[in-house]
């Protein structure tokens, strides 16, 4: 008897039709990288993945990380054998010593000759005869016991699956730069953006000496947890004291969070330009600070030259602390460094922008000069 890993794929996979393959060997493609430097073997079986591995909770660590993975589970192969599934199953019982239980039959391999619920009805029987006082439970029984009829038949318990990642496969649906501060939201919203199968770039604004090598260490981290999730993460440094310097001495002090905001898209769209990056992506949530206004958002839109991809748009602050915590991030954010959005925070920012104005006000500095010289000097760190 063999433990392997049974990897689930999510079931919107299932609904690509013709499109499916692609799909599935991007996901197949993505567990291969992601399970390097492991001794393994990945075994595909109708709809289902099973990887053998020398080291099987380390694998499993990895592979419940990769998006398009809904679960994993740790699973006893056995041949395809009435016998050999009956008493595996008691053992499964037996370990986890329940007042009530029930199987569930999967029988993908139509040569087993008994059907999903014969097999589940057989194996019940088996298990209540060898151990006195248990009681079948069809409805949330304490010991669920899943038993998978392939090739070779894999049995488990409710206790060895372990929630994946979810969502799509990463890489599948085109590229984003997301602009990373130090902050909880931008970590969560390029997660989300990364879950949805798009390829994650960041960008981070630093202002030195206003903000120290600390805030930026601490961006750094928040990428490096990121790439855990991602093949790697690409964090482009940008130095953006000269634009604020030149923004603050050029323009109206309610104006200035507004006029940052655009020079950065300004900045994030010339990043995506000339490494062929098809979007941005913000973690603004509507209304959470004075710039994330409808107007606000609006404003800053002016800026880009392509499409801008705001997953937390809707969400709540209690929310994405949640997702935060969840994904590893939030310790990280939380760190008393900060960046350059908020340092030179006016008294009475502009809530309310319009176009026009903005345009006007922002017309007294060379912006195409500031944009450029930014890229030009942007430093570029990898972490995979």
């Amino acid at each position: 008897m063999n433990k392997l890993i049974l990897v689930k794929y999510a079931s919107e996979i299932f609904l690509k039709g013709l499109n499916r393959n692609k799909f599935e060997k991007k996901l197949r493609d993505n567990i291969k990288k992601k399970l390097k430097g492991i001794n393994y073997e990945l075994i595909s079986d109708q709809g289902r993945y099973f990887i053998k591995a020398d080291d099987i909770e380390e694998a499993t660590e990895r592979v419940r990380k990769v998006f398009g993975v809904a679960e994993v589970c740790i699973v006893t192969e056995v041949p395809r054998d009435m016998q050999a599934i009956k008493e595996e199953a008691l053992k499964k019982v037996k370990d986890a010593n329940p007042k009530n239980f029930k199987i569930e039959t999967n029988r993908a391999n139509k040569v087993f000759p008994k059907n999903s619920l014969e097999t589940s009805k057989e194996v019940g029987a088996y298990v209540v005869y060898h151990m006195d006082g248990l009681e079948v439970k069809v409805k949330n029984p304490e010991c669920l016991v899943n038993i998978e009829i392939r090739e070779n038949a894999y049995i488990y318990t409710t206790k060895d699956k372990i929630k994946g990642a979810g969502g799509l496969p990463y890489g599948i649906n085109g590229s984003t730069m997301l602009m990373l501060s130090g902050g909880i939201d931008s970590p969560v919203a390029g997660y989300l953006m990364a879950r949805r199968g798009v390829e994650l770039h960041c960008v981070y604004y630093h202002s030195h000496p206003y903000t120290s090598e600390r805030a930026k260490d601490k961006v750094k981290d928040l990428a490096k947890i990121l790439s855990t999730y991602t093949e790697k993460v690409k964090l482009h440094i940008v130095p953006f004291t000269e634009i604020q310097m030149a923004i603050i001495n050029g323009c109206r002090e309610d104006e200035l969070t507004i006029i940052m905001r655009r020079f950065m898209m300004r900045v994030a769209c010339g990043l995506a330009e000339k490494y062929g990056i098809q979007s941005v992506a913000t973690g603004e949530s509507i209304g959470q600070v004075a710039s994330q206004t409808m107007e606000g958002l609006m404003v800053s839109n002016d800026c880009a030259d392509r499409p801008v991809f705001r997953p937390l748009i809707a969400m709540d602050k209690t929310d994405i602390m949640d997702i935060a915590r969840g994904i590893g991030t939030y310790e990280t954010s939380i760190l008393p460094y900060e960046d350059c959005c908020t340092i030179f925070v006016p008294k009475h920012p502009k809530t309310k922008p319009r176009v026009e104005s903005i345009r006007e006000s922002e017309s007294v500095l060379n912006i195409d000069e500031l944009v450029n010289k930014a890229i030009e000097e942007t430093e570029v760190v990898i972490f995979q």
